[in-house]
């Protein structure tokens, strides 16, 4: 099994990569599954029907994950309700619109379980992650398992990934949207990275318009933020799964 998970779709210019790059990817590197966190898809926060519905159907996405942004949009919670491909955190409370995981089937390919999690250090209200992952792949029966860690803390990636190691294929973080350079397979056979990093304008403030942003660390007042746009990077990782665990992984950037 080969896959590809790209890191936060951040505004236009992360939108416009994927158009340009992702066909061209899945078919140079023959992945089965391509995922995509596309939680600041939507002008830097969440994301819209329109969107998800062009990645879907004309770019071959087959997952969407989200976080914290989930449904900055108004109205798209009937959209998630409706759509079992775009995911939202597993471990938001009970009744939160939308579903957390899915599972992927493919006879050549074999299967995929796809949960999307979010941290709870310096992040919004969010039920157990590590508890979370547990209920959750006990009740899968899919040949292996990959994770979108959307945390705030290093830490609390890392030790998802040490908590997966074993029993997942991959433990991939998003939301920081600054790429780490420990990318690594564990001793179980588990894939992890601290932040894939995302796939948009890296010529700005994590994706926000430079002076804008200095302004608001300069004076703490609140300022108008608007999508940076000068250096546009596509950042992933790729990986190879025999069985349940990771046996190659390594980063694409465009």
């Amino acid at each position: 099994m080969k896959l590809l998970m790209l890191g936060d779709v951040f505004g236009e210019p992360g939108r416009n990569l994927l158009d340009i790059h992702l066909l061209g990817l899945r078919q140079e590197l023959a992945v089965d599954y391509v995922i995509v966190n596309g939680e600041n898809a939507a002008h830097g926060r969440g994301i819209t029907e329109a969107i998800a519905t062009h990645w879907f159907d004309h770019l071959g996405i087959d997952v969407i994950t989200t976080g914290n942004h989930a449904f900055d949009v108004k109205g798209i919670d009937k959209y998630f309700d409706r759509e079992p491909r775009i995911l939202r955190p597993l471990n938001y409370p009970p009744h939160t619109p939308g579903h957390g995981a899915i599972t992927l089937k493919s006879s050549s390919a074999g299967s995929l379980f796809v949960l999307n999690i979010m941290g709870r250090v310096h992040m919004p209200p969010c039920d157990d992650p590590f508890r979370a992952f547990d209920q959750a792949i006990a009740h899968s029966e899919a040949e292996a398992t990959l994770v979108d860690m959307h945390a705030e803390a290093t830490s609390e990636m890392q030790a998802m990934g040490w908590h997966a190691d074993g029993r997942a294929a991959a433990v991939l973080g998003t939301h920081t949207h600054v790429p780490t350079l420990d990318l690594k397979i564990l001793p179980g056979g588990t894939a992890f990275v601290s932040d894939i990093g995302m796939t948009g304008p890296y010529g700005g403030v994590i994706g926000m318009d430079k002076e804008a942003s200095l302004d608001r660390f300069y004076t703490g007042r609140p300022t108008r933020f608007s999508v940076a746009q000068a250096d546009p990077q596509l950042h992933a990782i790729y990986l190879e799964i025999q069985g349940s665990k990771t046996v190659k992984a390594h980063r694409i950037i465009r």
